[in-house]
Order: C-alpha cells, then structure tokens, then sequence
C-alpha cells in the first residue's frame, strides 16, 4: 500500500488545480489549463466537492473555506436564469461552459443536465459539511439548498420518463436520454431527492430498463466501458451494501461493480488485442479524455487512427493507445490492489506525477513526437478529471466525502425512493 505521505503528496498536487485555476472574483473554474479556456459547471462542482478535504488537511482553514464557498455559491445563484442565448442557465440548470469572468453561456453549448448534476452534488456536499452556526455557514447551507432545490427535474425529462442530455435555446432538448448505466445514475438519484420539482418515481426504472448484464473475462458485471462512468457517481455516494432492485437480483452492489470494471480494464490491456504499445498489466485505464488528434498515422507498417477527446472504453472501445492516469487512481477505494502498482509504474514515466497538478491526464505510447522515444501526452489538465483524484483518494483514506454525503437529505430521500435499502441506509 502507498504510504500516506505518497497519497497526501499526489492529492495536493492535484487539488492544486482548484486553487490556481480559479477566478478569485467569481468561484468559476477553468475547464482547461489552456489560457483562454471558459469555466466549466463541473468544474466548479467538483472544486466546491473538495473544500471539506482542503480544511480537513489543513490547506485553508474553516473559516476562510467557508467563505469561498458562500461566495462561489452567491454568484452562481446571481447569474442570469432565462431562455436568452447568452444567460448562463435555464429552469435552475447551467450552460457546459461559461465565461470565467461574466459567467455567461460560451460557444453555444448546451444546458447540461450531467454537468449541472456535478455542480448541485458540490454544493450539497459543502451544505452538509458546514453544519455550524458561524453566519456563513449557515450562509452556505441556505445558498446550497437554493441552487439546488431551483432545478426542475420534470421540464428535463421533456415529457418522458427519463431525462434528457440538455436543452438549447435554439433548438429545444437535444434528442440523446440517459438510459442503461453510466454516470447518469447520480442524476437520477439527485432528481428524485429533490423536494421541490422531483422526478416522477417510476423514471428510475425507465433509466434502468436498458441496462446490460455481461460476462466479460469471467467475471459478472453491470457493463459500460469508459471507466470514468464507474466511478463518479461513487464520489459522493457510498454504495458499499445498498442495493437497488437490479443490484439485489444479480446479488451485487454498485461499488463491487465498479471493483469488477476495474479488473476488466487490466485484463483488457493485459490481452492487448490491437497491440498498442505499452499496455500491460500495470498500464491501463481507458475513459473520456484528451487524444493525440483525428489522424490516421503509419506505426510500425501498421495504419493506426487515433482520436482526439472521446469517451475511450473497454473492452468494446474505442480504443487508439490513449492511456489515462487519473482515472485509475479514481479506482482506488474499489482495487487498490491493482491500483498501487499501476500507479507506482506511471510514477516512473515522465508524466508530472509530483509536479503541478500531478499525473498528466492521458498519453499514447503508439503516438511518438520528437524523440523515438517519448510518447504523446496530454499539453492540459482538466479541471473534470481532477476532482475524481482528490475525491476519491480521499474516500479510500478516511471515507470523507462519503459520510459527509450520507447526511445529506436529499441524497438519502433520493436513494430510497430509487429503491435503494440495506448497508448504512
């Protein structure tokens, strides 16, 4: 096992992310390490997500951390709310991106139900953590009930059982659902808590309908391939023995899912079927992230096509060499066993591991620039791929987040209601 120094290192490198790329004005949060990148709503949550462990490891103190969040908490509810194309959300959910410094919709994205659900996870995490009495705490607590309790689950449903992926004003709801596992459940599970405009009950098992049971290598799982889709629901929510009806007929939990997940991608690149370079047992790790670019390129006589940023899976894909560091420590609550290793092996690549920010989100192997030797890594961190490392390096020390979440109202009333019982509920 790491020491505790080897994870309080990695985990500070990492959150330094959320103190360096942050608008001191506003609480916005880059998207990118890229100069000119736009605030991302994720961002932001996953930044608000991390103040309980800045305090608890003696980077800021309570005091302070709790006027960052109130402030950070104040502007995102004095932002423009409306149906105009450059307001920053709609019917209490947040554009993808906004301009760091307005807080205004950027590139016409989309309103994000995904993203904003990362943001209201945030924002209840410091509601629950800051339960004392000093006025911005309670400051904190009623900001955070206000963000949340503004979002209005069923217009986002668009008429239907389960939730759209977003909305525009120019073009309406965009015509993807979420269905079948994926990070989707935290959506869900934060619909149905909400005490003001829910999900209508029966929308959890229209989202579960389509999910799919494999065998892959021999082991039993609830499938989806990028791995990231396995784990950042369980920043927040400890699924250790709470089962929903899925999970009680196929006598399994989510966490020990994800513990599964996590194997198949070291087998996968252990087999490595389309012999990329430097897959093996302690390099794996395939999710959404960045790419050497949409090329097609001559490796070793072989045509090999590489992408830019996409949702890489296993074993099913896609898959172009891309390897991405973070996403395995994010697995380490599930299979530290297999985690460590692979760690300490990327610790031994030039890839930032004890630098700014820590590990380089991804890099390729079969990409090769300049030297012979030296593979494509990511030029950028990413402020969405950070949190999941601080987060969950921090639930495998001491549980934080986890039994902070476990007070919190509308996480327990949106689990139940999703049938979930047994374990610590």
């Amino acid at each position: 096992m790491p020491s505790e120094q080897d994870l309080g290192r990695l985990q500070f490198t990492t959150l330094l992310y959320y103190l360096h790329c942050t608008n001191p004005d506003n609480g916005l949060v880059r998207d990118k390490t890229a100069p000119d990148a736009p605030a991302s709503i994720a961002a932001v949550g996953m930044a608000l997500a991390t103040i309980p462990v800045v305090v608890e490891r003696g980077i800021i103190i309570r005091q302070f951390a709790a006027k960052i969040a109130r402030r950070r908490l104040e502007f995102l509810l004095s932002c423009p709310q409306g149906q105009e194309p450059d307001a920053s959300g709609y019917k209490g959910f947040f554009y993808h991106f906004l301009d760091i410094e307005s807080g205004r919709r950027v590139w016409q994205c989309e309103l994000s139900t995904i993203d904003s659900a990362f943001l209201f996870a945030g924002a209840l995490t410091v509601g629950a953590y800051f339960d004392g009495a000093d006025a911005d705490e309670v400051e904190v607590r009623r900001l955070a009930k206000a963000l949340y309790e503004r979002a209005d689950w069923g217009w986002a449903c668009d008429h239907g059982l389960t939730l759209t992926h977003g909305w525009r004003p120019e073009s309406g709801f965009i015509p993807y659902r979420w269905r079948g596992y994926d990070e989707g459940l935290l959506l869900y599970i934060l619909g149905l808590g909400s005490p003001t405009y829910p999900l209508p009950s029966e929308s959890y098992a229209a989202y579960t309908e389509s999910y799919e049971w494999r065998n892959i290598y021999g082991r039993e799982l609830l499938y989806s391939g990028p791995l990231f889709t396995h784990q950042l629901s369980h920043m927040w929510i400890d699924f250790r023995g709470i089962r929903d009806d899925f999970m009680r007929d196929h006598n399994s939990d989510y966490f020990l899912n994800s513990r599964s997940a996590t194997f198949v991608h070291q087998e996968y690149a252990m087999r490595n079927p389309k012999n990329y370079a430097g897959y093996g047992e302690h390099c794996w790790g395939f999710t959404a992230s960045d790419g050497p670019g949409w090329v097609t390129k001559s490796v070793n006589g072989i045509e090999r096509e590489f992408y830019d940023y996409i949702a890489r899976g296993a074993p099913f894909g896609p898959d172009d060499g891309t390897v991405c560091p973070w996403v395995v420590v994010a697995s380490l609550p599930f299979a530290p066993e297999i985690v460590v290793p692979t760690v300490r092996h990327f610790a031994q690549m030039e890839l930032g591991m004890t630098r700014l920010y820590g590990f380089k989100p991804s890099f390729n192997s079969s990409f090769i620039e300049g030297k012979p030797t030296e593979p494509w890594v990511s030029p950028f961190h990413f402020g969405i791929d950070q949190g999941p490392v601080v987060l969950m390096i921090e639930n495998f020390r001491t549980g934080l987040i986890w039994n902070i979440m476990r007070q919190c109202q509308p996480i327990v009333r949106g689990l139940r209601k999703a049938g979930f019982s047994g374990g610590w509920l």
